[in-house]
């Protein structure tokens, strides 16, 4: 724990609701384990609510409970499962903060091009955009890149040239050497534009030469980015974060906001977390290059969430034709061996074979897709497929491929099929000709038709069904699921053929769901425990990048895994005592109002009014409120005398927020977030206290009892 350095308070409590492994000293832990909650009795009609709610559900906000009860949890599990009659207009309003994310791939690459977009026009020149906004967008990335390769050439000493050996043009801007000198913009000129109207500064912005830009991003940091960005429409901010930071940025970490915000906010609460699920099954990598981001809000929305509720076949060939998922595990570029195009290829190769370029054109089938199709997304490991059954799927889906996903020009352009860039098309002349075997299937010879056959065998299959309700009912039930339930919900697959919404409602009959020995029995993983926090205090989210921020500290960054098999669900893969400890400093630093972006009003949730926490006195009844209002039930009298020693701590939010932001950083954050999780926190003489209030809501999130669900 020594790495917090001046938290020995707040660890004294954790460490006080963590039951460590024995013999473990407290500042060598390398695990940990959350005690078990035995519960023998069967559950009350409040707490089979509850279960519900924590399991169907990210968590429960203020007044779930007592509204499912009105309702009766059989007929709100049946509205859940039919989320076109839950009215969600709420959170659709709301993700019009993100207007990106609603263009079609190719729209969204030509107002916000990639990083390989504008390396291709800095090298080869191209139309520039006749919409004055994408035109300063093109021009001010262009002169970023143009500037970043000269101070790296200049470091070489070779300044002016490229990596490759060519000068580096930069197409309708000053001068490269120009742009690499370009000074900081004037103070007083910087204030005299955040001083215009929204409207008018804008305008100025759009208006900045390359030169410019290079000059006021440099000078424009913190609360000016904040006075910037004040009052602009969803996409003039949306434009002038691509002209500060970088067009691939915006796209990045929208598509990270949007994903945290539907768990967050939806009202379609079910759908939420069975997509939440399957993007997790059907795991893609945001960070596999630089254009995986461009395809991630079509593969969330159009691939995942309509079929997260309804068939799996259906949902299966909308992840296999997805160009998030063929770009991810290579299948776009996969090309059959006696195919056409390998002809055509070849006789490029042999044509000139020392050419750059086609180097970089695809090679031959890849075999990515075809084994993670049986071992992580259908038949599961030991699910009877060999190598062979491996390699003639592969075959099957050659010609699966993308459109142009770069766009651009050259040989490689060329040989691509026609079409719409970034999206999905069967390409013939990839295909492998012939029949292929699978699984004992012959299938024969009929192009984009095989993938669809080999997809329907799958979808098909008992293991299949057992795998997939194996992997349902570690979710939603146990860890370690009874063999008969998942039993029950294999055949209620097969029966229904593969309808998702009823494999949940055998489940949600079934007595197993609701045995007493499954009560809060699940540990939360790391995006269960943050969007559960931020839903039981009712917080109000007006900038969910520190919340993606807080994830990437949390272990399980967003869009963040980059081997195929996804997250774990299980307590083994998150309880640590160091992750339980960054979920507690989280924990306070959410509740005292310290997560840029996000408010909590606990005086609101106690049905106080709006005054805030501190017109509120914290009491030992006001903490047993709290714990029926976070928790949902009484919390353990080790857990209540833990939070009445520590609530009135003057430091304790500010010691977590130190702790939460020293945490290390993730893979993803890093490369794509920029963004201050919490506000800085000065304690000392004649600095504010902390409100006690704040601080006890903090520590029951933070507790034992609300890591379950």
């Amino acid at each position: 724990m020594g790495r917090i350095g001046g938290q020995a308070a707040l660890v004294g409590v954790l460490c006080g609701l963590i039951v460590l492994p024995p013999g473990v000293g407290a500042q060598e832990v390398g695990g940990a384990q959350l005690p078990v909650e035995r519960h023998a009795k069967p559950l009350t009609r409040e707490e089979r609510t509850l279960h519900a709610l924590n399991r169907f559900t990210f968590g429960p906000r203020p007044g779930d409970v007592a509204a499912i009860e009105g309702m009766g949890v059989e007929r709100w599990f049946e509205m859940q499962l039919h989320p076109e009659r839950v009215d969600d207009s709420g959170f659709t309003s709301e993700m019009g903060q993100f207007p990106a994310m609603g263009l079609p791939e190719d729209q969204l690459l030509e107002r916000f091009p990639s990083g390989a977009m504008v390396r291709q026009m800095s090298k080869q020149g191209g139309s520039v955009p006749g919409d004055p906004v994408e035109r300063a967008i093109y021009a001010d990335a262009e002169a970023a890149y143009s500037a970043k390769v000269e101070n790296k050439a200049a470091k070489a000493g070779t300044q002016g040239m490229v990596a490759d050996g060519g000068m580096l043009p930069v197409a309708g801007a000053a001068s490269s050497a120009t742009l690499d000198s370009a000074p900081e913009m004037p103070y007083e000129q910087v204030e005299t534009i955040l001083e215009l109207g929204p409207g008018e500064r804008f305008g100025r912005v759009v208006a900045m030469s390359p030169e410019e830009m290079l000059g006021f991003r440099e000078v424009v940091k913190g609360k000016d980015r904040l006075r910037l960005m004040a009052g602009l429409a969803p996409a003039q901010r949306e434009a002038v974060e691509a002209m500060i930071e970088s067009p691939e940025r915006v796209v990045a970490t929208e598509d990270m906001q949007m994903r945290l915000m539907r768990d967050i906010d939806s009202k379609r609460q079910l759908q939420a977390v069975m997509t939440e699920f399957w993007l997790n099954h059907f795991n893609v990598y945001l960070r596999k290059n630089e254009q995986e981001p461009y395809m991630l809000a079509a593969y969330e929305q159009d691939a995942v969430l309509p079929h997260a509720l309804g068939k799996f076949e259906d949902l299966l060939v909308a992840t296999a034709k997805s160009p998030a998922m063929l770009m991810y595990l290579d299948n776009w570029e996969s090309i059959g061996p006696n195919s056409v195009a390998a002809g055509n290829i070849a006789a490029v190769q042999k044509a000139r074979p020392n050419g750059k370029v086609v180097q970089k054109l695809p090679k031959g089938i890849n075999e990515n897709y075809g084994r993670e199709l049986m071992e992580l997304h259908t038949l599961g490991v030991g699910g009877g497929y060999t190598q062979q059954d491996v390699i003639e799927v592969a075959k099957c889906f050659t010609g699966w491929t993308i459109v142009r996903p770069y766009g651009g020009v050259g040989l490689r352009a060329k040989l691509a099929p026609e079409g719409t860039p970034g999206e999905f098309v069967f390409d013939p002349k990839r295909h492998e000709p012939g029949s292929k075997m699978v699984l004992g299937h012959v299938i024969p010879e009929g192009g984009m038709d095989e993938g669809l056959a080999v997809l329907h065998i799958l979808a098909s299959s008992p293991a299949t069904a057992h795998f997939i309700s194996q992997q349902l009912a570690v979710r939603f039930v146990s860890d370690a699921p009874s063999p008969v339930l998942v039993n029950r919900m294999a055949a209620a697959y097969m029966k229904s053929g593969g309808d998702i919404g009823v494999v949940l409602t055998t489940m949600f009959k079934s007595k197993e769901f609701w045995s007493p020995q499954v009560y809060r029995a699940k540990v939360k993983t790391p995006l269960e425990f943050l969007v559960s926090a931020v839903r039981a205090s009712d917080a109000a989210v007006t900038n969910p990048l520190p919340l993606v921020q807080a994830m990437d500290r949390l272990g399980m960054p967003v869009w963040g895994m980059q081997t195929p098999n996804g997250y774990g669900w299980t307590a083994e893969d998150w309880v640590s005592s160091n992750g339980l400890l960054s979920r507690m400093n989280f924990a306070l630093v959410l509740s005292g109002n310290k997560v840029n972006g996000t408010r909590t009003d606990w005086a609101a949730v106690l049905g106080a009014g709006t005054e805030g926490a501190g017109g509120v006195e914290a009491s030992a009844a006001t903490e047993k409120e709290l714990e029926g209002k976070v928790l949902g039930q009484a919390a353990s009298e080790r857990t209540r005398a833990a939070v009445m020693a520590e609530f009135t701590n003057p430091t304790a939010q500010a010691q977590a927020a130190a702790g939460f932001v020293g945490t290390p950083v993730g893979q993803a954050g890093g490369g794509m977030v920029r963004a201050a999780v919490v506000s800085p926190v000065k304690v000392g003489p004649g600095k504010p206290s902390e409100v006690p209030l704040d601080t006890m809501a903090g520590l029951l999130m933070g507790s034992p009892e609300f890591q379950r669900r």
